[in-house]
């Protein structure tokens, strides 16, 4: 475990670059490096985790307005390119239209579906309220497209380290049901930096580096 946090820790210190945005399963890039996909509600951090992840702080945008987010945007990884990183559209915001929603349903369950370089999905749950229906509806279509993913618990730091402790079992608990979870649950906190290391790591192993 420690080499293996020392390599991601080197690969993510190294080159890492916007690719392009995806609106469209038409303009996905050549499928020629694992993907690693990351999910959440819009809301939950997920543009300050990508940032915290490779070390970068303007990265991934993070918007003022929930759900701005509404095409899959691909990061580079490593030189040579090692992986991809996808920021998928955050979910569960109550004021997108109807239509859009269904757009994005459309382009994460295409994606999700017919992604053969798709390794996991990482799926961020606020600490502070653990799993919501919103995100077990992205987990039954994870585990319908047989897409192997793991959940990442957001901010932290936020809550106590005793109340984080149990969101954390209970999250783990009700997961182990589920077909393609991974069964190990990983706590973090992009502000202090705590999991980061071992999120960085969880990424090689799901990339199979």
């Amino acid at each position: 475990m420690e080499e293996r946090i020392e390599r991601a820790r080197k690969l993510f210190s190294g080159r890492v670059d916007f690719l392009k945005s995806a609106p469209k399963l038409e303009h996905l890039p050549a499928p020629d490096a694992p993907e690693i996909a990351i999910a959440g509600r819009s809301n939950v951090g997920k543009s300050t985790l990508i940032n915290a992840l490779t070390g970068r702080k303007a990265l991934a945008r993070a918007s003022n307005t929930p759900g701005r987010t509404q095409e899959l945007n691909f990061f580079d990884v490593g030189d040579p390119l090692a992986f991809r990183i996808v920021d998928m559209p955050g979910y569960g915001f109550a004021e997108a239209p109807k239509d859009v929603v269904k757009k994005w349903r459309h382009l994460i369950n295409d994606y999700l579906r017919g992604r053969q370089v798709l390794k996991r999905a990482l799926v961020l749950i606020d600490s502070r309220h653990g799993l919501k229906d919103v995100d077990r509806e992205i987990l039954d279509m994870l585990d319908t497209a047989a897409v192997s993913y793991r959940i990442v618990l957001t901010k932290g730091d936020k809550i106590k380290p005793s109340e984080l402790n149990a969101t954390t079992a209970k999250v783990a608990t009700e997961i182990r049901k589920r077909p393609a979870a991974h069964p190990d649950v990983l706590a973090t906190a992009a502000e202090t930096g705590h999991g980061i290391a071992e999120l960085r790591a969880a990424v090689l192993e799901a990339a199979e580096l």
